[in-house]
């Protein structure tokens, strides 16, 4: 029996498929900590559960296609308080932002279209395009310079008549940047001037450090109809389990053929989106104490990593998220060898090789993302493993 070329091309997920060798580790009896992987250990607020808890109701029907009222009426205020203003035709509820942006790239995509994106990029990112048969052009940037973007006029030379649209995570997965408000002005006037969408993901809106102005597209009032936001409750409050995500577009065409694919697959389940409603009335000190325990969490592994030989990062402006670069032959292997060969005291490390992340054959073969999710204890045990580990690996380089 032959199955589809396009499930046969589609590649494995980086941040899970070495996943095995964790759970041989585990199995020996090593204690293996999970930095491959952004799922938080903040407590979801108990809001959602409650919610859930008092929802009473005889039959549990289909929900409307678009998502139920009492969450699309508790977003808007949400987004009114970034300065956005978006009206209820102006939001599509989802299952995650996964299925946001699966709707979204098959409402606009055609075999054979570009889609030019910043690299490194979110994996899972490749997967769709693999599986839409997108070609993706990559904008390249780097480590050393933060993976902030290049001027306009290199991201010029890149847009072609295939270009349907420029891909941004702001603040970034896998790299932490938050891009400037330069930068996203920057993307914004080639939209306008090239006639083709910015597709944001905004997840990580609420991960912005050190004061930094934060910049969503959603407020660029002359560039309205080029914008399509993609968001999600997952990682804004620790939810990442209940799967509900948003399109956010004033663009009524756009909207109206992505809620063709809403009615396609019926609806979200109406107990998460009850629970993701009462969330967006969570007091906004919870969000505040979590940026600051992220933060927190940042300065730690910058400290860790800026004092191993040979590794090279940059410290992240948002997200929870550090691409590093490290001093061997190959990042794949050497986490490998982490799980199977290497432990101190019967403990080891689980990261996520970066070549996965972007489309460039050859880059990130020396590069890691890390999540720092785990509390302070298990991170500083974690970045002392990775130092340790660096200094027995067989394919150590020089660099």
């Amino acid at each position: 029996m032959k199955f589809s070329d396009r499930i046969t091309a589609m590649e494995c997920s980086p941040i899970r498929k070495l996943i095995p060798y964790a759970n041989k580790a585990k199995e020996k009896g090593k204690k293996v900590y999970h930095l491959n992987i952004g799922q938080p250990d903040i407590a979801t607020p108990r809001q959602f559960f409650d919610a859930v808890k008092n929802f009473n109701c005889e039959i549990l029907t289909y929900s409307p296609s678009n998502g139920i009222p009492e969450l699309i009426d508790a977003v808007i205020p949400y987004y009114r308080n970034y300065g956005m203003e978006f009206s209820k035709d102006d939001i599509l509820v989802t299952n995650g932002g996964s299925e946001a942006l699966l709707f979204t790239l098959m409402s606009l995509f055609d075999k054979g279209d570009d889609i030019v994106i910043p690299e490194p990029f979110y994996a899972n990112y490749k997967s769709m395009f693999q599986v839409l048969e997108i070609n993706v052009v990559p904008i390249s940037t780097k480590v050393e310079e933060g993976f902030h973007l290049p001027s306009k006029a290199e991201i010029e030379k890149i847009i072609t008549p295939k270009t349907k649209a420029i891909l941004i995570s702001n603040p970034g997965n896998p790299t932490g940047t938050a891009y400037t408000r330069e930068e996203i002005n920057t993307l914004a006037s080639v939209a306008k001037e090239k006639g083709i969408f910015i597709i944001s993901d905004e997840v990580y809106r609420e991960f912005v450090y050190d004061n930094l102005d934060y910049a969503s597209f959603g407020t660029i009032k002359d560039i309205e109809d080029n914008v399509i936001i993609i968001d999600s409750i997952s990682k804004r409050y620790s939810a990442c389990g209940a799967r509900v995500g948003l399109i956010v577009s004033r663009n009524k065409e756009f909207m109206t053929n992505a809620f063709k694919l809403c009615e396609v697959r019926l609806s979200v389940a109406e107990l998460e989106q009850i629970g993701a409603a009462a969330l967006y009335k969570t007091p906004q000190n919870y969000l505040k104490e979590v940026n600051e325990e992220y933060k927190k969490r940042r300065d730690i592994v910058f400290e860790a990593l800026s004092s191993m030989e040979g590794v090279v990062c940059r410290k992240p402006e948002g997200a929870f998220y550090y691409m590093v670069k490290l001093p061997v032959d190959n990042a794949e292997k050497f986490v490998i060898w982490l799980l199977e060969e290497f432990d101190v005291d019967g403990e080891t490390l689980m990261m996520a090789p970066a070549d996965g992340f972007y489309e460039t054959e050859g880059r990130g073969i020396d590069e890691v993302r890390i999540a720092y999710i785990l509390n302070e204890s298990d991170l500083l045990k974690s970045m002392n493993i990775l130092k340790e580990g660096l200094k027995k690996y067989p394919g150590r380089t020089t660099k």
